[in-house]
């Protein structure tokens, strides 16, 4: 859970929001597009998309990526469970009570509103949707990582 320290930051301001450094951009709101650029690049590798869905009345949507025990976000990589566990600590902290439901998405969805938005509670920019296409943001950010751990492990059902 990252929350913006500025008292100025307005997520509908699209010049201040592309003007966010890199990783505050994909924790706040990029995530997705971050999420579909990873699993591109590393296509070899059976990943899916999974939707941090915050209970009703509560905020916090994130997309992280997953396989076999790891995880991938703007952190970088972290083994899974303890990624999901640091997300809901830090939400609980900014709101008393706050859950998740832990959904699978399909990678197309990443990048297209329309089917975004076919799933209850999701609606997700497109990359052109941003002050900028957000895509080759994205896999310049990705460069900061080196290749991704890889385990046996079948992938998070």
């Amino acid at each position: 859970m990252y929350q913006p320290r500025s008292q100025n930051y307005d997520k509908s301001d699209s010049v201040k929001r592309w003007q966010l450094p890199d990783r505050v951009f994909f924790a706040c709101g990029a995530c997705h597009i971050l999420a579909y650029v990873f699993i591109e690049h590393y296509a070899e590798i059976e990943m899916q998309p999974l939707w941090l869905k915050p209970s009703d009345g509560y905020t916090g949507n994130h997309i992280i990526v997953t396989w076999g025990d790891w995880a991938f976000d703007y952190h970088g990589y972290s083994k899974r469970t303890a990624l999901i566990d640091h997300y809901f600590k830090r939400a609980r902290q900014r709101w008393s009570g706050w859950g998740a439901e832990l959904r699978l998405l399909p990678k197309e969805i990443l990048i297209s509103e329309e089917k975004s938005k076919e799933i209850n509670g999701l609606w997700l920019r497109e990359p052109s949707q941003f002050l900028h296409n957000a895509l080759p943001r994205a896999e310049q950010y990705l460069n900061r990582f080196g290749p991704p751990p890889c385990t046996p492990s079948p992938i998070l059902t």
